[in-house]
């Protein structure tokens, strides 16, 4: 059995609501058979969301690319997307092995606490890749996603991956009721950006963000 699989199967069920069954899970090779159901954390718990869509199955968008969870096999390339994706967009220069670390701790966190990668792959290759976070807000009873760490790779931009990509996050998260919108942050400078997001549907907001970024 692929040790991700395992991994999964292995892992200890909380006492209640989502139940997915192994043979939803994405990739799953023939022959390979878990004795149990998935048991999540109850519905407003965060970790509950990540792992009730960590799991979901491969999304088939056209005979392109397909949009799927992330593995820690994708770990190197979502990491080196990061990068790249800094420095076009904010002439940032990362720390490549302090990213791959980030990566690797979202990715191999079982508990789905940290968020969940989506990416879209294209004969084997992965060609984007969006990350999702969550934030519980008070005001409304529910979590709001936050899209972040966007990337499509030069070679396959303008052909619909970051929509397919986008359009995924949306679906999900209005399907669940315990989500209560979609958000995310975009540099001031990145125009283009802005006009894609805007094209989707998203509109811009009253509020700046402020930080304090203790790795600076």
């Amino acid at each position: 059995m692929n040790p991700e699989y395992r991994q999964a199967c292995d892992h200890p069920a909380p006492t209640r609501a989502y139940q997915i069954q192994i043979e939803h899970l994405p990739s799953l090779r023939s022959g390979d058979t878990c004795d149990r159901s998935f048991s999540f954390l109850p519905q407003f718990n965060p970790l509950a969301l990540a792992h009730r869509h960590r799991y979901s199955p491969t999304i088939k968008t056209d005979e392109t690319f397909t949009i799927r969870p992330a593995l820690l096999a994708d770990a190197s390339t979502i990491a080196r997307f990061n990068v790249l994706m800094a420095r076009e967009t904010e002439s940032r220069k990362l720390p490549p092995a302090r990213v791959r670390k980030g990566v690797h701790a979202l990715l191999s966190d079982q508990t789905g606490a940290k968020g969940i990668y989506f990416v879209a792959e294209s004969k084997g290759k992965v060609i984007g890749q969006l990350m999702v976070t969550y934030e519980w807000s008070d005001w409304r009873n529910g979590n709001f996603w936050w899209i972040q760490s966007v990337y499509v790779a030069k070679s396959a931009r303008r052909k619909g991956v970051f929509k397919a990509l986008f359009r995924n996050v949306l679906e999900k998260a209005k399907s669940d009721k315990f989500v209560c919108g979609v958000r995310l942050y975009v540099d001031s400078h990145n125009s283009k950006a802005q006009q894609t997001y805007a094209a989707l549907g998203m509109t811009g907001t009253d509020y700046q963000v402020y930080e304090t970024d203790f790795t600076k």
